[in-house]
């Protein structure tokens, strides 16, 4: 009788895979991409496994150190300090600001209310006549969390790659066809952020990314040949 030895697929570095996870706290869930948890604490959103690419901080660092060298399929949990996941708490971002910063923006501060400010969530600690102490850490910060997770597959086809690295860094898609080792991109308005991310996403990929000229730039390229010939 023969005897077939079966191949652990593992992850590595670079690999792009598909990963269902729930991240807590004390017990309790701040994110998951899977739809059963996100029901149990009768969250609405539509959930859904992501794509990452191992090794390149798409999760948190010290979650993303545990995704290589795991089986597909396989549940695996991870529990990282406070200086792996959202950092220890830092004192100077407990602030004291006037009553008039929240008048102008409509708010009328009480203790335990959060707030978006410049793109921060902020905490509301205290109010004492016109100051209001506010906490600026990340509500996460100082915390031990523990991430569950299954890597589902692995991602093979460059599109969906592509695709995903979209979803990620720009939160939407733009249309792009792949010629060699080249992801060309249509629109001209993606052009500064190609251009900043090109290079990340080169040694994500091994693609060059780029935006497809428009025909004025590829006529003046041309006359400047001609003339260079010249």
């Amino acid at each position: 009788m023969l005897l077939t030895k079966t191949i652990m697929e593992i992850t590595k570095k670079k690999d792009f895979i598909e990963i269902e996870f729930t991240g807590k706290s004390n017990s309790q869930i701040f994110d998951t991409t899977s739809k059963e948890e996100a029901k149990s604490i009768g969250l609405q959103a539509d959930v859904k496994p992501i794509i990452v690419s191992v090794g390149n901080e798409m999760v948190l660092k010290g979650f993303d150190k545990s995704l290589e060298g795991k089986e597909l399929n396989k549940k695996y949990s991870v529990h990282l300090k406070p200086e792996e996941a959202f950092g220890p708490r830092n004192p100077q971002l407990i602030k004291t600001l006037p009553i008039k910063v929240f008048k102008e923006k409509n708010i009328q501060p009480m203790p335990g209310m959060t707030f978006n400010m410049d793109n921060h969530i902020a905490k509301i600690l205290s109010v004492s006549g016109g100051r209001i102490i506010t906490d600026f850490n990340n509500p996460l910060a100082g915390k031990e969390i523990e991430y569950d997770f299954i890597i589902k597959r692995k991602i093979t086809d460059d599109k969906e790659k592509i695709n995903a690295l979209q979803d990620f860094f720009f939160k939407q898609k733009f249309e792009f066809e792949i010629k060699g080792k080249k992801v060309i991109f249509k629109k001209q308005e993606i052009k500064p952020l190609i251009e900043m991310m090109k290079q990340k996403f080169k040694d994500m990929t091994g693609f060059e990314f780029e935006v497809e000229e428009k025909k004025e730039e590829k006529s003046e390229k041309k006359k400047e040949k001609v003339e260079e010939k010249k």
